[in-house]
């Protein structure tokens, strides 16, 4: 419907700019390359003339020429060059070389050899060594013409990969800008080819509305912003919203990474901000799309280096280009990141980035309508229920539900099926969520091992009041574990109370606990759970003021450091016996959910061992198997 709206639309479309054609060889290069094919022809010329002719020694050529052989000779410097008598029965035809030789003569003058010439009647020629002297200087020249050449040859070769987006400038194209250029109604995607997202799209409408009719907001008094920023985590749509503004605004779209503006040599970012912005305002009104900015847009002075590197002359510009344009320029920066805290302060001033947009992740009506628009060109079973995938599917990106609808598609391929089915689905989102399977030979007694630490793991979570509701427990290997237990949340959580916090620990340390209840030891196999449940442990501590003892004080310990700069320079805002008290509250958290865990476990230790029989049985218990067994 896109499309047909679109073609519906062109007729009716002003004439579209062309983007500026390349220019064209000038006359000085077709020149060069001119002698430069000649002399090749030259020179490839006299090796076939020299191939042509038999080589002899001195000797051998006095001899022939005393037993009258010769025909003729032409001197040249020290070179003799001549042909024999063809009468004389001695030449074998059809050879080229046969009629025709050369032959050096010595360094010491020999007087005998005009006389010997003259007497056997053989005609002489001589030449000047100027013909000789000119293929040396040709010989000489050849290699630093092949060298200048191939610069030529390269200079252009990159000012086509390098400078050939938008337009020219630099040597050899190094400054000109890489950004893709994109015409008028080029790009088909428009916002209803974006599922959910309802707040952002309404922003970005607005901007494309302002961009097809800008004096009708003029006269309102309203102004364009300069900069929207589009934040949020990967794969949320940030890019697809933007290729959604061009197709929707129909304007010239400049497509570029921000770490295509960064080279080796210094200015080259800067020169290729200046050269995009100027294609931009000529294009306006249009919409330069900067993606992953916050490679180029990082806060200044935080380097090792200093604040005086590429990276930040190429922000300096950036931030010169858009607080230099014009009011009345229709030209948009839209700009993409999932770091918005380490961009600059001056990049996100009003003036700038007026327009902050956040993305977030799909709720469950938007992950089905996601799921809806990613397999429309996919043949569907008549069993597939979107409902049911989008909620099991909580947390995923639309990038995670693209993903998701290609692998089944992928499976249903491999079985030779006509459609795809809702286990090809279900098959595809373990896939994604718990990793492939692994084929492993597994001994009895760690298969007996790995089915306890997952019994402990669903039994904990089955009988933890706040813990989110299984799904599965399985101890086939998949991905880097060698068994899973998945929870699903009934709905998304916005804010984590300690409750729920609290249980979720417990739930990890389940399978640990489990080992420490059946086996008295425990076993490598909780480590990933025990990072988990301390990185977590330490937030409650540190972060969210979830400690009686250090009160309702957030701490900066356990955050992550953006600059290696910065975190050299940086003190601790708190004193090494803060430091020890939060470290004892940790451990104090953790191990005494680990206890409270370890009876919940002893006191229904009859469950605990029929999840497990269960799971060395079937391998894979589904969320009813396990109610089942915990409530029998």
């Amino acid at each position: 419907m896109a499309d047909e709206q679109d073609q519906d639309r062109r007729p009716q479309e002003p004439p579209q700019r062309r983007p500026p054609s390349q220019p064209s060889l000038p006359w000085g290069q077709y020149l060069i390359w001119i002698f430069f094919v000649f002399l090749i022809a030259q020179y490839w010329s006299n090796f076939l003339q020299e191939e042509q002719k038999q080589t002899l020694s001195y000797t051998e050529f006095k001899e022939k020429v005393r037993t009258g052989q010769v025909a003729s000779v032409t001197l040249h410097g020290d070179r003799i060059s001549g042909t024999y008598e063809s009468e004389q029965g001695q030449i074998p035809s059809g050879d080229p070389r046969a009629n025709r030789f050369v032959a050096i003569l010595p360094p010491v003058e020999d007087p005998e050899l005009m006389p010997l010439l003259e007497e056997q009647q053989v005609e002489i020629r001589a030449e000047s060594e100027r013909t000789d002297l000119l293929t040396r200087v040709l010989i000489g020249i050849l290699p630093w013409i092949l060298i200048i050449g191939l610069f030529i040859w390269a200079g252009r070769r990159m000012q086509e990969r390098m400078g050939g987006g938008v337009g020219g400038g630099g040597a050899f194209g190094f400054g000109s800008s890489r950004a893709k250029r994109f015409e008028r109604g080029e790009s088909n995607v428009t916002f209803e080819d974006v599922a959910g997202l309802a707040n952002a799209k309404r922003d970005l409408q607005e901007i494309a509305g302002y961009l097809k009719d800008p004096e009708h907001y003029r006269r309102l008094g309203a102004k364009i912003p300069k900069g929207i920023l589009l934040m949020g985590p990967p794969g949320t749509g940030k890019t697809l919203l933007a290729k959604a503004l061009a197709g929707e605004s129909d304007v010239p779209f400049f497509s570029i990474s921000g770490s295509e503006f960064i080279e080796m040599f210094v200015g080259v970012g800067a020169s290729r901000v200046r050269d995009m912005f100027a294609s931009a305002k000529k294009e306006a009104p249009s919409i330069i799309f900067i993606d992953e900015i916050d490679s180029v847009g990082r806060a200044r002075g935080t380097g090792l280096g200093g604040g005086h590197d590429e990276r930040e002359q190429t922000l300096n510009q950036i931030l010169g280009e858009m607080d230099g344009f014009d009011p009345h320029e229709a030209v948009v920066v839209v700009a993409a990141t999932n770091r918005p805290d380490v961009l600059d302060a001056a990049l996100l001033r009003p003036g700038r980035f007026d327009r902050k947009i956040t993305l977030d992740l799909p709720d469950k009506k938007a992950r089905k309508a996601i799921l809806q628009i990613h397999s429309r060109e996919v043949p569907l079973a008549d069993d597939v229920d979107f409902e049911r995938l989008s909620a099991l599917t909580v947390g995923f990106a639309g990038a995670d539900l693209e993903n998701l609808i290609n692998e089944a598609a992928l499976l249903a391929g491999r079985e030779d099926m006509e459609a795809v089915d809702m286990a090809c689905m279900m098959q595809a989102r373990d896939k994604v969520v718990l990793g492939s399977e692994r084929e492993m030979v597994i001994g009895d007694e760690d298969k007996e091992i790995i089915a306890y630490h997952e019994a402990g793991h669903a039994l904990a979570a089955s009988l933890l009041p706040h813990a989110d509701p299984l799904d599965k427990a399985t101890i086939i290997p998949r991905g880097r574990s060698l068994g899973a237990t998945e929870q699903i949340p009934e709905e998304e959580h916005h804010s984590l109370r300690a409750s729920y916090l609290r249980d979720r620990i417990g739930v990890m340390l389940g399978g640990r606990v489990s080992e420490q209840v059946v086996f008295k030891e425990v076993s490598s196999g909780a480590e990933e759970d025990l990072k988990q449940a301390t990185r977590l442990a330490r937030h409650m501590v540190s972060q969210w003021g979830m400690s009686e003892k250090l009160g309702p004080v957030a701490f900066r310990r356990g955050e992550e450091h953006i600059f290696l700069g910065r975190e050299m320079a940086q003190q601790k805002d708190f004193s090494e016996h803060t430091a020890e008290i939060i470290d004892e509250e940790i451990v104090q958290l953790v191990c005494g959910i680990e206890k409270e865990v370890r009876a919940l476990l002893e006191q229904h230790r009859d469950k605990l061992d029929a999840l497990a029989r269960a799971l060395l049985e079937k391998e894979t218990l589904e969320a009813d198997e396990i109610q089942a067994i915990v409530h029998a």
